[in-house]
């Protein structure tokens, strides 16, 4: 067989195999109750499936207009640059980095949890001067020590979670805001858990940056990053010595795109912002108090159900996040065990911990759509009857 020949043979065999494997598949049905995502409102997959159209069509650009006030609802502020970054919260957060530092200058980031040491890296790899401030894992930081390290550091910026995804803590937020007036700082803020599913507010908070995701507490896929530049961080911008190093993420070229010029960027995700308008829509028509106080009552119930169950919970009731919930694996539990028996008998996911908390805790989410009262009873069911074949580690995941 010549070489030619034997070329052919194996180029049709590759293209037979493919052809093999190029079937349609289907998705297996999941609840998603671990740290995000959560499961997407039927409306929002309508709308993700809708046909495409131009990234400068003129019925896009009004949608773009609708998903920017949408968002400054959710986020509670009148910031004029209020965007969906197109990439996932980890995009946003790296955008609030590259649009507001500038090498060597000094950045205070506050860690208590896996997501503080992130905004550390980045700030870092831009450049910063970084100086840390550290709480355990758990735990939240007090006012006056956010005051004692911005009177030692007097940094450019403070970057703090409001949301620490990695062990459910909410951070309280009031005078923060007042202290980084007073040291002149910008206050960076990690919504990511927070936004549509805890009290929030941007404006109120004095908060100068912020950025989420699309796929928590809206209840979208992930995909998108919500964005937002107060004022302050806005003229820091302006005033920068270099240009933004990031290009993708420059703030300054994205807003000709998402400002009032409309000038093309890059090509926008079209289904993707379908997809968060419709889950925008849906938070605005519920209205935002009375969504945070579902996500509260709904973690409420569940609260009690598990230490009910003998199970102790991570975070001090004071600090705990309605929309992730971090419960202790006892000492004589197979906890990763039991999340796959959870996630291949019955459909349901449920998180383990990261970092410090890593074998140490189950991360349960009831975000958005996936906050309800049915879910609450089934959840609590299963830790009731499942979770006792799972001590001593004499059960091994099924």
């Amino acid at each position: 067989m010549s070489m030619a020949l034997q070329t052919k043979q194996t180029l049709f065999d590759i293209d037979q195999s493919h052809k093999k494997t190029c079937n349609p598949f289907s998705v297996p049905k999941r609840l998603l109750l671990g740290p995000g995502p959560s499961n997407s409102h039927p409306d929002v997959l309508k709308a993700l499936s809708l046909p495409p159209v131009g990234h400068l069509d003129p019925f896009y650009i009004e949608l773009m207009a609708e998903v920017q006030e949408l968002l400054r609802y959710a986020w509670q502020t009148n910031n004029r640059l209020t965007l969906p970054m197109s990439g996932t919260g980890s995009a946003a957060m790296e955008a609030t980095i590259a649009n507001s530092v500038e090498p060597n200058e000094i950045v205070l980031v506050a860690k208590k949890g896996y997501f503080g040491s992130r905004l550390e890296d980045m700030a870092g790899r831009y450049g910063a001067n970084v100086k840390t401030i550290e709480k355990p894992w758990g735990h939240a930081f007090a006012l006056d020590e956010i005051q004692a390290a911005l009177e030692m550091y007097k940094p450019s910026i403070f970057a703090i979670v409001h949301a620490e995804t990695s062990t459910g803590v909410c951070q309280p937020m009031d005078g923060i805001g007042d202290l980084c007036r007073k040291f002149d700082s910008l206050l960076l803020v990690d919504t990511v858990t927070s936004l549509g599913g805890v009290p929030l507010f941007i404006d109120k908070w004095k908060i100068d940056l912020a950025y989420s995701c699309s796929q928590k507490g809206l209840s979208c896929p992930p995909g998108l990053g919500p964005f937002t530049m107060g004022p302050r961080a806005e003229e820091k911008l302006a005033l920068r010595k270099g240009q933004v190093p990031n290009w993708y993420l420059d703030v300054s070229l994205l807003n000709k795109y998402w400002g009032s010029d409309r000038v093309y960027h890059h090509t926008a995700p079209v289904n993707m912002n379908f997809g968060i308008r419709e889950a925008l829509r849906l938070l605005a028509n519920e209205g935002l108090e009375q969504a945070w106080t579902r996500h509260k009552i709904n973690a409420q119930r569940l609260w009690n159900g598990l230490e009910s169950l003998g199970l102790e919970l991570h975070v001090s009731e004071d600090l705990r996040l309605p929309t992730l919930t971090t419960i202790r694996i006892p000492a004589d539990v197979d906890g990763k065990a039991f999340s796959l028996h959870l996630l291949n008998e019955h459909g349901i996911e449920l998180g383990g911990g990261l970092g410090d908390l890593s074998g140490k805790v189950w991360r349960l989410g009831l975000m958005g759509y996936n906050s309800t009262l049915d879910n609450v009873n089934l959840i609590l069911n299963l830790f009731e009857t499942e979770l006792p074949r799972f001590k001593n580690n004499s059960v091994a995941a099924s």
